[in-house]
């Protein structure tokens, strides 16, 4: 089913021609998923450096890690701008209740035309679909156990700047070795943590993206720092925090070369 199909018959007010599609994704320093789980999208979305949403209705879709995956975050009635103090302008975007049962649930397939993040409704009305209806929000768990770590890049800075305390609790208690997969190009990158703060304080190191890593940064740099988006952060196994330093890094080794992350990875040594 397309997606404008499915919020007519919420709201029959919604017509295509009538709507600004904003495609909100990493625009060089914030993730507007990260956003989103805080609480904030609304706002953080209402302020505008042009005058974007210009048509009577806004339809807000957020990037996912997935390829081609968008989350459905609310249909608004756009009542204006205003001149924003600093730069820009501020819209009164009101959102419309019907539309919002399915805010957070609905994921759709659309393949985004370019890099353009705000595109009229009917160039995206025939070509998005919903891809899947979620029972629940999507929203950010709580930790699920050292073997079911997996976390994408905006999860991770989610999970660090409000320091969720289940994760937190967890991760720096243990040192160990984990795994960055880059879902983009498939290398892999294994590093360790040690000491004070364990994985959680190695962890945060890469809100920056590369975490002072050679090959990641390199990576970033010649891809743009969105390519972090891509990564992908597990556990390979874990070890107490007083640990000597050398036997974890015996370990890190192991999984090196089980991995071939130095050959066709992320690892330069």
């Amino acid at each position: 089913m397309l997606l404008f199909d499915l919020l007519r018959v919420l709201e029959p007010l919604i017509e295509s021609t009538k709507s600004k599609v904003h495609l909100a994704g990493w625009n060089g320093s914030e993730n507007p998923l990260q956003v989103y789980f805080a609480g904030e999208f609304d706002n953080w979305q209402a302020w505008q450096t042009k005058r974007n949403f210009e048509r009577q209705y806004v339809v807000s879709l957020i990037q996912l890690p997935e390829r081609n995956l968008w989350l459905y975050v609310g249909a608004y009635e756009s009542l204006g701008s205003v001149p924003n103090p600093n730069e820009g302008v501020t819209y009164d975007l009101r959102p419309m209740s019907l539309s919002m049962e399915l805010a957070g649930r609905a994921v759709c397939y659309f393949e985004r035309p370019g890099r353009q993040p705000y595109l009229n409704g009917e160039s995206v009305a025939s070509k998005c679909s919903v891809h899947e209806v979620r029972p629940e929000k999507l929203h950010l768990a709580e930790f699920p156990g050292f073997k079911k770590v997996n976390v994408s890049f905006s999860e991770l800075g989610l999970i660090v700047r409000q320091s969720i305390p289940s994760w937190r609790a967890a991760l720096e208690n243990i040192a160990g070795v984990y795994l960055i997969s880059d879902g983009e190009t498939g290398k892999l990158y294994v590093g360790s943590a040690t000491g004070d703060g364990g994985i959680w304080s190695r962890w945060s190191a890469y809100l920056n993206g590369h975490g002072d890593n050679v090959r990641l940064r390199k990576a970033i740099s010649e891809s743009g720092a969105a390519h972090a988006e891509h990564f992908h952060f597990s556990i390979l196994e874990i070890a107490d925090t007083h640990t000597k330093p050398e036997e974890v890094l015996e370990r890190e080794a192991h999984w090196k070369r089980v991995l071939l992350s130095r050959l066709h990875g992320h690892n330069g040594n």
